[in-house]
C-alpha cells in the first residue's frame, strides 16, 4: 500500500460520523477510498447526505499525525502489516459475517489468517477450576490443530493464550486498542510473545486507547474468525455472552462448560446451554462436532490407577464439601470440626491442590487432571 492509498484509507475511516456502514456504502458505489475523495460533491451528498458530505470534504485534524505514526509503525518491523477488505488474504469466515472490518492492523504470523480457529473466552475473574478448564481445553484443541483465538484480556483470555503457547500451538489475540498499545499492561509481555509466535489483530487505528465501547465491538472479530466458540465461565451480563451471541448469529458452533448452580460465573454458561449451546465436559466433545473425522484417543488396555485422594480428617472434609462453593460456617455445621482444626485442614487441602480458595471466604473442591 503506497502513501496516497494509505492516507485515503485512514481519512475515510477517521471521518467523523461516517462509521463502517457509511464507509461501505461509499466504497460500494464509488470504488476505493481515493475514488471516494475524487467524487463530485453531488454524488457524495446523494450517498451520504449534506452533513457527511461536508465532513468528507476536509481531512480530519488528526490525519497527518496518524499517517506519520502508521508509516513509522509499518517500517519498524516486517511483521507489521495492514489488510483491507477484498485482499486475497482476508479471512473468509470473517468476510462472511454481517459487519466485517474494512481495515485490519496485523503484527505477527500473517499466515494464521488462513488457520482453522476456535475462540476460547470467559470471565476476567475466573475461579481456579475455570482457569484449569480453559488451559486444558486450549492445549487439547491446539494439539488437535486448531488455532486458539481470544482477546488478551485478564482471566480466561490470558489463560487460553498462555496454555496454547506452552503446548506449542498457534494463537491469535484480537485487541480493543491500537496495536502499539498492548492492553492490559499486565499482559504486555504475553502480547509480545503472541506477536513473536502467533498473531495480534486490531481494527483500531494506532494510538487508540482502551475505550470501553471498543471491546464489545472487537468481539465480533473474535467470533467471526472462529469455527466455534467455547465459553468457559461467564456471568449473565458479560462480554463473553456478547461474543457467543455474535458467533451464533454468524452460524458458528457455540460450546459452554457447565458449573455449579451456586456459582455466578456458571450462570452465563447455563443460559447459553438453555439457548442451544452444546454442553461440553471434555475437549473431544468439541472435536466430534468441529471435526467429525478426528480420531478419538485409543483406549489403553489397562487404565492407570487413579491418584488417591487425601485420607483421614482431610478426606472427610473434602467429602463434606461436595462440589459447590462452601463457606467455613457451613462446613463446621456439616462436620462439627472446630474452626481452628478446619482451617488447618483446608490449608492442607489447598496446598495439595485439592481445594481452591474463592473470594468471599468460600472454598471449592478442585478437579485434578
Amino acid at each position: 500500500m503506497d502513501r496516497p492509498e494509505l492516507a485515503a484509507w485512514l481519512r475515510l475511516l477517521e471521518t467523523p460520523g461516517l462509521g463502517l456502514a457509511g464507509c461501505r456504502r461509499l466504497l460500494a458505489a464509488l470504488g476505493p477510498p481515493e475514488a471516494v475523495f475524487a467524487a463530485e460533491p453531488a454524488a457524495l451528498k446523494a450517498l451520504a447526505g449534506p452533513k457527511l458530505m461536508e465532513a468528507l470534504s476536509r481531512p480530519p485534524e488528526n490525519l497527518p499525525a496518524l499517517l506519520e505514526r502508521t508509516e513509522r509503525w509499518l517500517a519498524a518491523d516486517p511483521c507489521h502489516q495492514l489488510l483491507v477488505l477484498g485482499d486475497p488474504d482476508y479471512p473468509e469466515p470473517l468476510f462472511q459475517t454481517a459487519d466485517p472490518p474494512l481495515l485490519l492492523y496485523l503484527s505477527g504470523r500473517r499466515e494464521l489468517l488462513k488457520a482453522e480457529c476456535v475462540a476460547v473466552i470467559g470471565s476476567r475473574s475466573p475461579t481456579p477450576q475455570g482457569r484449569d478448564n480453559a488451559a486444558s481445553f486450549s492445549a487439547a484443541l491446539s494439539r488437535a490443530g486448531f488455532c486458539i483465538v481470544s482477546g488478551l484480556a485478564l482471566g480466561i483470555d490470558g489463560v487460553a493464550h498462555e496454555a496454547t503457547l506452552q503446548a506449542g500451538g498457534s494463537t491469535v489475540a484480537v485487541l480493543g486498542t491500537g496495536l502499539d498499545l498492548l492492553y492490559p499492561e499486565r499482559h504486555a509481555a504475553l502480547g509480545r510473545r503472541i506477536e513473536e509466535q502467533g498473531l495480534l489483530i486490531s481494527e483500531y487505528a494506532l494510538g487508540t486507547p482502551p475505550l470501553p465501547a471498543n471491546f464489545p465491538r472487537r468481539n465480533r472479530i473474535i467470533a467471526g474468525l472462529s469455527r466455534g466458540c467455547l465459553v468457559v465461565e461467564a456471568a449473565l451480563r458479560s462480554g463473553s455472552l456478547i461474543t457467543a451471541r455474535l458467533a451464533s448469529e454468524a452460524g458458528r458452533e457455540v460450546f459452554a462448560i457447565p458449573g455449579s448452580i451456586r456459582s455466578p460465573l456458571a450462570r452465563g454458561c447455563h443460559e447459553l446451554i438453555r439457548q442451544g449451546a452444546a454442553l461440553v465436559e471434555e475437549p473431544e466433545e468439541m472435536l466430534e462436532v468441529l471435526r467429525p473425522a478426528y480420531p478419538r484417543p485409543k483406549p489403553v488396555e489397562a487404565a492407570p490407577e487413579p491418584t488417591p485422594g487425601p485420607d483421614g480428617e482431610a478426606g472427610l472434609v473434602l467429602e463434606a464439601m461436595g462440589h459447590d462453593p462452601v463457606g467455613l460456617d457451613a462446613l463446621i455445621a456439616r462436620g462439627g470440626w472446630p474452626a481452628a482444626q478446619l482451617s488447618a485442614l483446608l490449608l492442607e487441602l489447598e496446598l495439595e491442590g485439592h481445594v481452591a480458595r474463592l473470594p468471599g471466604q468460600l472454598f471449592q473442591r478442585r478437579a485434578r487432571g
